[in-house]
């Protein structure tokens, strides 16, 4: 390594140069102004110290006060004083410079050591090789040793560089911070500027002007009260007071301070972060004399809630079980594209249907029990019910505001609409299904081929767009088929033979055809007795998981040890999959039997009704499935967007359009990213938030609260208080003693044993592998129509779910009883 390098040179990196030359060094090679000068490298002070370092490290340990006479004590070896001295005399005759330590752990992003070594200013001629040596002694004084122990940086692992550059005689100088220090905004440049050099402003000896820009203009300034001022002399530098007629007065004007924050905004351009910049000004040019990464700047956190939009009842049920995470905000511009076309007509324009809630899904009922008030319908609510929960007694419904008539007239054009819409689509639901696999295999592999982010942009438009919209019209088609098929056939037959009987009745969905729901589980027991390859499983249920619409969180089949994870949790069980779907196969025939003999002559009516709901809950399953598998096809384009442009995983907290826009070559969106990501790991850092909520929601507020509550949270006040008893729907039948395991996600799932009671707060196709290992399933959210009673009235297995407090009144390890039946939770002494 060279003792003496020019400033700009290749060669000045961190280990040869510094932290601060290294810096300069880079700044200089971009064209950006900085003065002139040379670096007197780590190798220097290395030969310097190369006699006594065992001294040094001694004396930092038992009196560092002693160091500068060690240091004093040696001369600079003649053939690197020469080079210094060389390089000097290059920059011109006598020219007055700057000397200043640049360290090897110094202006790092996450430790700036700003202040640690020594600078000397208004050097000369013979005075330089004293003053490099005064800096190079300056990484031991007790500030520099003590910085270094408290953030763990080895003292023998560091060494010093020295920069030598000519000293502007600056009229006036400052720091710019390219995003607010304080508030974290990073759309602000925050400058301050005060008369002279800068030792005064970097020093804290004086109050500076505090220029505030912000998209190409000044948005605020305060002039400060500059009384002191740091100048050159004939010997170095001193502090004067500054003129009176100075000391009130604007240092910079708008235009000035606009030009300035251009030239800070290049740097930031440079570093690709948020910058500290130290800056002096002669003769009306701007010139750069340090720059490193602001270090603890909070980037500013945005809003996401759209609770306050109105006073709206919202509810996390249903597809909120679904998507149980705080999404990014790249997948909540894939939710909301999933909603668009799956539920196209299920809301009054202008009402937002769906909304983000501190980050987490939620659907707004206001909006449906405004629908079913003004056509009439009330009565029905039942029905939504056995698909959202039920509300708690005496929670009045707020209702947006619009007119009866407003209403009407903007719901049954959408609702003839659908109508035709549905009809169409389920003429092409089969063959959907029948290809989707295939098709969505082909666009991720598509995907992985392209070379561009152009390519990839029209491989979105031109394919994966399209096959997306055509996923979720088919869901929303199967969905709605037959009617209230759904609700009415339970109603009917619960009013026939009671609920435990009914429920009984509509299992075997599985039979017949397989049930999404149930494939997870039954695909792990077939691939368990060699009936499939671990390839065919991964194919098959490689997309579904407890995080799938998440794309930000990688697919169960993108992981090498999942499908033996799932093998694993098959062991040591009572029963396999094949044996509880039996018995409840033995348990649904001796009901049938009951029927008939109860109902004579209606046995073959109501079975083939009973085939059409098994037939209309297999489609919504199947193409729910797909639509999932769609978004693996989503997180696959979004990944690969990622690696395209170099963004990494920033791209996962962009929008959509500021993706396209990315692949496009528009990479501004990118500033935006850290407020994002502090955001999303604020609202990810919070509980699960309330199943129901009432107009205006404080998730942060509401997290705070020791008395929170996990059921219901209402803007209005207290409602009834939380329920000493745990009751909910009857989700599948029976009566189970156990010991409750309650979970907070699937990923504890093995802490459940073979015959614990699983209790948790919601469940989705994600949990469906542990379910055989459970005694019963107890939920906070859920309704008849959720994941949780669909899959535990298949295995026969005992469940209450939306009882919105089991996690508030049950505690791990508790001993308790299920009647799935009455849908009661009795904890036992």
């Amino acid at each position: 390594m060279k003792t003496v390098i020019p400033l700009g040179d290749a060669a000045a990196d961190l280990a040869t140069a510094g932290g601060k030359g290294a810096s300069l060094a880079r700044l200089t090679r971009a064209g950006l102004p900085v003065p002139g000068g040379f670096h007197v490298t780590t190798a220097a002070y290395r030969a310097f110290v190369a006699g006594f370092q065992d001294e040094i490290l001694r004396a930092a340990a038992a009196d560092p006060g002693s160091i500068p006479a060690l240091f004093a004590a040696h001369e600079v070896p003649g053939p690197i004083a020469d080079e210094i001295l060389r390089a000097y005399e290059e920059l011109g005759q006598d020219v007055p410079v700057a000397v200043r330590s640049s360290a090897t752990a110094e202006d790092l992003p996450d430790m700036s050591f700003a202040g640690q070594q020594d600078t000397y200013l208004n050097i000369r001629g013979d005075a330089l090789l004293d003053a490099v040596r005064r800096c190079w002694a300056s990484l031991w004084n007790p500030r520099a040793i003590a910085y270094r122990d408290t953030n763990g940086v080895p003292h023998d692992d560091v060494a010093l560089a020295v920069v030598v550059q000519e000293l502007v005689d600056a009229d006036a100088a400052g720091v710019m911070f390219t995003a607010d220090p304080v508030t974290g905004a990073r759309d602000d440049t925050v400058i301050n500027a005060s008369w002279g050099l800068g030792e005064a402003v970097v020093g804290g000896q004086v109050t500076p002007d505090t220029i505030v820009v912000s998209g190409g203009a000044v948005t605020s300034s305060r002039v400060g009260d500059k009384q002191v001022m740091t100048v050159r002399t004939e010997s170095g530098t001193e502090e004067r007071a500054v003129p009176a007629d100075l000391r009130g007065a604007a240092v910079l004007d708008d235009a000035e301070a606009v030009r300035l924050a251009a030239l800070g905004a290049r740097v930031q351009d440079l570093y690709g972060t948020p910058m500290d910049v130290e800056w002096v000004r002669r003769d009306g040019a701007f010139a750069i004399v340090q720059a490193r990464p602001i270090t603890g700047v909070k980037p500013r956190l945005e809003e996401w809630n759209d609770s306050l939009k109105g006073d709206y009842l919202w509810t996390g049920g249903n597809l909120g079980e679904a998507i149980p995470d705080v999404m990014t905000p790249i997948t909540w511009s894939y939710v909301r594209l999933f909603i668009h076309e799956a539920m196209s007509a299920a809301s009054i324009p202008g009402f937002d249907l769906v909304g983000n809630i501190g980050g987490r899904f939620y659907m707004n009922l206001s909006v449906v029990h405004s629908i079913a008030g003004a056509l009439g319908m009330s009565g029905r609510l039942s029905a939504v019910e056995q698909v959202f929960g039920k509300l708690p007694p005496g929670l009045e419904v707020p209702r947006v505001p619009a007119s009866r008539w407003e209403i009407v007239k903007r719901v049954l054009p959408m609702a003839v609409r659908l109508r035709l819409r549905v009809r169409r689509n389920l003429k092409g639901m089969r063959a959907f299904l029948d290809t989707s696999q295939r098709r969505c295999e082909e666009l991720r592999e598509r995907v992985a081929r392209t070379t561009s982010g152009p390519e990839l942009a029209e491989l979105w438009e031109r394919e994966i767009r399209p096959h997306l919209i055509t996923a979720c019209r088919m869901l929303e088609a199967a969905g709605r088929q037959g009617g209230a098929t759904l609700v009415y056939t339970r109603d009917r037959l619960y009013r026939m033979m009671g609920e435990a009987d009914a429920e009984a009745m509509l299992t075997g969905v599985n039979a017949e055809g397989e049930l999404a729901s149930m494939g997870p589980v039954i695909g792990l027991s077939r691939l368990a007795r060699g009936e499939i390859t671990r390839d065919e499983f991964a194919r098959a249920y490689g997309h579904r998981g407890p995080h799938e619409f998440e794309v930000s969180v990688p697919r169960p089949g993108e992981d090498p040890g999942w499908i033996d994870a799932q093998l694993a949790g098959l062991r040591d069980l009572g029963a396999d999959t094949q044996a509880l779907l039996a018995r409840q196969r033995e348990a649904r025939e001796a009901v049938w039997a009951r029927f008939a003999r109860r109902h004579p002559g209606k046995e073959a009516r109501m079975r083939a009704r009973v085939r059409r709901w098994n037939a209309v809950v297999r489609d919504r399953e199947s193409t729910r499935s797909e639509t999932i598998r769609a978004f693996w096809v989503l997180r696959a384009f979004t990944v690969r967007a990622g690696e395209l442009t170099g963004a990494g995983d920033d791209v996962f907290h962009l929008y959509l359009e500021e993706l396209l826009d990315l692949l496009r070559g528009d990479r501004s969106a990118l500033g935006r990213v850290p407020s994002r990501r502090a955001t999303h790991e604020r609202y990810a850092s919070l509980p699960p938030y309330p199943v129901l909520i009432v107009g205006h929601f404080d998730p942060v507020r509401w997290a705070t609260d020791p008395g929170r509550r996990a059921d219901v949270y209402d803007a209005r006040g207290p409602g009834a208080p939380v329920s000493d008893t745990v009751t909910g729907f009857p989700g599948a039948p029976g009566v189970v003693e156990g010991v409750a395991r309650v979970l907070s996600g699937p990923e504890d799932g093995d802490r459940l044993k073979p015959g614990e009671i699983l209790v948790t707060t919601l469940t989705n196709v994600g949990w469906t592998p542990m379910f055989p290992r459970a005694a019963a399933v107890v939920t906070d959210m859920g309704a008849p129509l959720s994941h949780a009673s669909i899959v535990a009235r298949e295995l026969g297995i005992p469940a209450v779910v939306g009882t919105g407090n089991a996690t508030m009144r049950l505690r791990d390890g508790d001993r308790i009883r299920v009647d799935g039946e009455r849908g009661t939770v009795e904890l036992l002494a």
